[in-house]
């Protein structure tokens, strides 16, 4: 484990992101049940019922790896668990790495929990970590993902054709944002600001 994968916890006002464990597991099936999540076509990112503890075994085997930093996401307001997010493909060597795997239960989505969720783990990553630079992927017809990510103030870096296989064989382009380092005083100040609104 390197200190890119050290567990740590995150916490801003509305939101805590703690270490993912095999006993977030029920948690887990009740906010992906907030809208049958795991039924969007272009994510495979969200557990199916019965498969919350396989999703969180590769969720850890990816952490030991050194390659992810896995995050249950708890709602402070009511205590609840409310989603799932995680730092991966993790490049240690390059100081770079992506916010990604994540999702909410539909009742939290587009509130202010996700806005501090990203400030955080932005603020983790460049002034802790010192990554130069933090990704996002998402399907190119994940156009709420997209609209979303581009508000937190990513640059689209482009389109990666053809450049996975999904589970039922189809091909997805993935369209790729970032954040650089000498950005993110800006960003900061932009998320601050939309928390404070």
């Amino acid at each position: 484990m390197n200190h890119w994968t050290q567990p740590v916890t995150l916490e801003g006002r509305y939101v805590s992101l703690e270490p993912l464990a095999p006993g977030h597991a029920p948690a887990l099936a009740a906010a992906a049940a907030d809208g049958e999540l795991w039924k969007l076509w272009y994510t495979a990112a969200i557990p199916a019922p019965g498969s919350e503890s396989a999703y969180i075994d590769t969720a850890l085997k990816l952490r030991d790896a050194g390659s992810a930093q896995p995050f249950a996401v708890r709602e402070r307001a009511s205590g609840e668990i409310v989603g799932s997010t995680r730092y991966m493909n993790i490049d240690n060597a390059n100081r770079r790495l992506e916010i990604g795997t994540t999702w909410y239960a539909r009742r939290v989505q587009r509130t202010a929990l996700n806005t501090e969720a990203k400030l955080l783990l932005l603020g983790h990553a460049f002034e802790q970590l010192g990554a130069i630079a933090v990704e996002f992927r998402t399907h190119f017809m994940n156009h709420p993902s997209r609209a979303a990510i581009a508000r937190l103030g990513a640059k689209q870096d482009g389109i990666l054709r053809n450049h996975q296989c999904d589970q039922d064989g189809a091909l997805r382009d993935t369209v790729v944002f970032s954040i650089i380092a000498s950005e993110w005083p800006a960003v900061r100040a932009h998320l601050q600001h939309a928390l404070r609104r």
